[in-house]
C-alpha cells in the first residue's frame, strides 16, 4: 500500500512536470510573454470571482444553517441576556461580512482590465473619510456600552437573599466552601496554608499549630548551624542560605503573630465563624433558582474559573478575591432530559492555560432542587468538626494588629 501511494505521488510529480512544460511550449508558438494577459482570460477571470462569490456565500449560509445554533441553551437568568449580546454581536458581524464581501468581488468582476479604460485616481475625499470613521466609530460604541449593560448586570451586587460560595483555585485543583449554620465566612490567610489546612483558614488551633511547626524548622536548621560550626565542613555559601531559610521562616511566623481577630456587633468572631464552615472537593452543588455569589481566590497563578452552559467565567487571582453572582435555572435532571443525555454533567474548568495539568482541571456542577441540595449539604463535614460556638458579647481581641481576609 506504501509502494502504491509512493508510485502515485512520483507519477503525479511527474504529470506536472509535463504539464508545465507543455505551457511552455504552447506559450512559445504563440509568441507571447508570460506577464501579458488577454483580454478573454480577463473576462474569465473576471466571470470566476463572480461565481465564487456566489459558491462562497451559499457556502457561508450553509455553515450558518448547521452549526449556526452550537450553545446549549443557557442554564442561568443572566445566560440568556449574554446569549442575546453575543447574537447581536454575530448579526452584525454577519451582515458587515456580506456587504464587505460583495464589495470585492463585485469591484474584481466590474472593474476588471480592459486596454480603453484607466482607473480615475483622486488623493483624498472628505466625505469617504466621515462615512468609514463614523459608522465604525457608532457600532463600536454600541458594542461596548451594549456590552457593559450585561456585564454590569453580570457582576453588580447581590441581593441580601443570595446564598455565597468560595472557589478556591490552585494547581490543578478546585476547592469549594460554603458558609455554616450561621451562614458567615470564617477568615482565611494565605500563610495559614498547609496540607492539612489548604484554604488556610484561621482558627485559634491552626495558629499555634502552625508557628509550632515553624519553631520546630527554626530549631532544626539552628542546630545545623551549630553542628557545623563546631565541624566546619560545609562552605561558607551553604551556612548563608541556611541562614536566610531562618531569617525567611522567622518572618513567616511573625506574620502569623501579626493576625489580630476582629468580632461582628453581634459577638461572632471571623475565627469561629469558620469552624462550621463545610469544605467540598470534586463537586460544586447548587440550588436551582436561588441567586449565588462565587467568591473566587487563588494560591498559586492565575485561574479562570469557567462554567460554559451557565455563560459565566471569571479570573481567579493570587491576593485579589473576585466575585461573581449567579442564578441557575435548570437543574442537572432538567437537563439532562432536554439533551437526552444521561450522563450529562454541568462542569467548572480553568479556562487559562495554567500548567502541565491544566487540561484536567475541572469539576462537576450539580444543580438541584433546594430540598436535594440541604439534604447534601448537611452530610458535608465541617472545618472544625463540629458546629461553630456560640455567638458571645462584642469585644476586639488584642492579641495581634492585622487580619487579612
Amino acid at each position: 500500500m506504501k509502494l502504491l501511494i509512493l508510485l502515485v505521488i512520483v507519477l503525479g510529480i511527474i504529470a506536472i512536470a509535463q504539464l508545465t512544460r507543455v505551457y511552455e511550449l504552447t506559450r512559445g508558438l504563440r509568441k507571447t510573454r508570460e506577464e501579458e494577459i488577454s483580454p478573454a482570460d480577463n473576462r474569465m477571470n473576471a466571470m470566476l470571482m463572480l461565481a465564487w462569490m456566489i459558491v462562497f456565500f451559499l457556502c457561508t449560509i450553509w455553515l450558518y444553517v448547521r452549526y449556526g445554533d452550537y450553545l446549549p441553551e443557557p442554564a442561568s437568568a443572566h445566560g440568556v441576556d449574554v446569549d442575546k449580546l453575543m447574537n447581536v454581536n454575530i448579526w452584525m458581524i454577519t451582515i458587515m461580512f456580506f456587504i464587505v464581501n460583495f464589495l470585492l468581488f463585485w469591484f474584481s468582476y466590474k472593474y476588471y482590465y480592459r486596454k480603453d479604460r484607466k482607473a480615475r485616481f483622486f488623493a483624498h475625499d472628505n466625505r469617504l473619510e466621515m462615512v468609514w470613521t463614523l459608522i465604525p466609530g457608532v457600532v463600536m460604541a454600541f458594542i461596548i456600552v451594549y456590552g457593559l449593560i450585561i456585564w454590569n448586570r453580570m457582576t453588580g451586587p447581590a441581593s441580601d437573599e443570595a446564598m455565597r460560595v468560595e472557589v478556591y483555585s490552585k494547581q490543578f485543583d478546585w476547592t469549594v466552601r460554603y458558609p455554616g449554620e450561621n451562614a458567615v465566612f470564617g477568615a482565611a490567610d494565605y500563610n495559614l496554608i498547609s496540607t492539612e489546612n489548604a484554604l488556610g483558614l484561621v482558627t485559634r488551633e491552626g495558629i499555634a499549630v502552625k508557628i509550632a511547626e515553624l519553631d520546630a524548622q527554626i530549631e532544626k536548621k539552628r542546630e545545623g548551624l551549630e553542628e557545623n560550626a563546631r565541624l566546619p565542613v560545609w562552605p561558607a555559601s551553604y551556612v548563608e542560605a541556611v541562614e536566610d531559610q531562618i531569617y525567611r521562616l522567622q518572618r513567616h511566623k511573625q506574620r502569623i503573630m501579626d493576625l489580630s481577630e476582629f468580632k461582628s456587633p453581634e459577638g461572632l468572631s471571623e475565627w469561629e465563624a469558620g469552624a462550621d464552615d463545610k469544605i467540598v472537593k470534586g463537586e460544586l452543588h447548587l440550588p436551582v433558582g436561588k441567586e449565588v455569589e462565587f467568591i473566587f481566590r487563588s494560591q498559586d497563578v492565575l485561574h479562570s474559573a469557567y462554567m460554559p452552559h451557565f455563560r459565566a467565567q471569571m479570573n481567579t487571582v493570587p491576593g485579589v478575591p473576585t466575585r461573581f453572582k449567579m442564578t441557575p435555572t435548570i437543574t442537572t435532571r432538567e437537563m439532562r432530559e432536554k439533551l437526552g443525555k444521561d450522563d450529562f454533567d454541568y462542569i467548572l474548568l480553568c479556562n487559562k492555560v495554567c500548567g502541565s495539568a491544566h487540561f484536567n482541571m475541572q469539576i462537576k456542577v450539580i444543580i438541584e432542587d433546594e430540598a436535594d441540595y440541604n439534604a447534601w449539604l448537611a452530610q458535608q463535614k465541617t472545618f472544625g468538626g463540629a458546629a461553630a460556638p456560640a455567638a458571645e458579647p462584642a469585644q476586639k481581641d488584642t492579641l495581634t494588629t492585622a487580619m487579612v481576609n
